[in-house]
């Protein structure tokens, strides 16, 4: 399969069950944020990046903390449904774009969460280096990789191969690991 056959496929499933994402995995979703942020400060979180944001349960979680949250996704379905949370706060804005290729400048973002995202992706390395890529040096990158598509030490050496030191890694009791990573310098 292609890679663009990959992600067509990705944001056809997602714009068909869109309407169902919240019912289904809102709460896994919580536990992620939630073994998160025990890692983190959540005091100023600056300008934040939400990669694969889907319909915006982070939203809620980030933005009374944060100057500015930017949701991104590839499915148009998931983006409509994210509209309601971010109505909430004037500071939330919903993009639709390509997680390998993101339209924003090199190193702008201080946090950047991307739950639920990889094991979508066609090469999980590159996404990451483009994620790399917007993030300020020392920015918090907060990366989750499904258990049953990423063994834990698959997981942690595409981090680091990348360039993203692991400051702490979550996993008891989720289907997932969670990794806080800091940038590190280019």
């Amino acid at each position: 399969m292609s890679q663009w056959d990959k992600k067509r496929e990705t944001m056809y499933h997602y714009d068909v069950t869109a309407h169902i994402y919240d019912m289904r995995y809102a709460e896994e979703q919580k536990a992620k944020f939630l073994a998160a942020f025990k890692n983190i400060k959540m005091e100023k979180l600056g300008l934040v990046l939400d990669v694969g944001c889907g319909t915006g349960l982070l939203f809620e979680h980030v933005a009374y903390k944060a100057e500015t949250v930017v949701g991104v996704d590839v499915s148009k379905q998931t983006l409509l449904k994210a509209r309601e949370p971010s109505k909430r706060f004037l500071n939330t804005h919903l993009v639709l774009a390509d997680a390998d290729n993101l339209p924003f400048a090199e190193n702008i973002f201080n946090h950047v969460f991307a739950f639920t995202l990889l094991q979508n992706m066609p090469e999980p390395a590159a996404t990451l280096k483009e994620i790399k890529r917007i993030a300020k040096t020392n920015a918090f990158i907060m990366v989750s990789g499904l258990k049953n598509i990423f063994s834990q030490e698959s997981f942690e050496k595409i981090l680091q191969d990348v360039g993203l030191r692991i400051t702490a890694l979550e996993s008891e009791g989720l289907k997932c690991s969670v990794a806080i990573c800091k940038k590190l310098l280019n």
